[in-house]
């Protein structure tokens, strides 16, 4: 089974925030899979559904907040006994231009917290992730303090395009694997 995990921060209070990327592309996601039910499981909301060829994929939020996602997302790992080389991590990054993609197979959490946790708690760093940037933080601005801020009205309708770019690029993996991905989309 393949995995896609979305990272975010549950709650209304956290929606339409920088950190919630990843929760956007899910949803993104899951709004073009009519048959996809959501499911509280694995400290998640999830959501599974068969790709074009008939296999099995899995969205994964975690409700666990961003610095605890591993803690979900070992759970379903561990359940479906996925390989690294099969799950996928959508997360924001202050170290990306503002809506710009990359897509990496391997590597460091980049200082990006959830991801940091996943890896940790899967005990690899062979794990595919999308980031989608978000920029630096104005001024002096604290990076915690940024994260959590909402999208401008400004920001919103290149932040809309980039969201459903990333939803295509996570099909794309899903469908293609990451060579294809990241040849396609970074």
């Amino acid at each position: 089974m393949k995995m896609v995990i979305g990272l975010g921060n549950p709650g209304t209070k956290y929606r339409m925030t920088r950190h919630n990327a990843g929760y956007m592309v899910l949803a993104e996601l899951a709004s073009r899979l009519p048959d996809a039910t959501v499911k509280s499981r694995f400290h998640a909301d999830s959501a599974d559904f068969r790709d074009k060829r008939g296999e099995p994929v899995l969205l994964l939020a975690p409700t666990t907040f961003m610095n605890r996602s591993g803690l979900s997302a070992g759970e379903a790992v561990r359940f479906y006994k996925t390989p690294a080389e099969d799950i996928l991590v959508v997360c924001d990054d202050l170290n990306l231009p503002f809506c710009k993609l990359r897509l990496r197979c391997e590597g460091s959490s980049g200082g990006q917290k959830g991801l940091a946790d996943i890896l940790r708690v899967l005990g690899t760093e062979k794990v595919s992730r999308l980031r989608i940037g978000i920029g630096q933080p104005p001024g002096q601005m604290d990076a915690a303090d940024y994260v959590l801020m909402n999208f401008t009205e400004k920001e919103r309708p290149d932040w809309d395009v980039a969201v459903k770019v990333a939803a295509d690029a996570a099909i794309c993996w899903i469908e293609s694997g990451i060579a294809e991905a990241m040849n396609k989309y970074n």
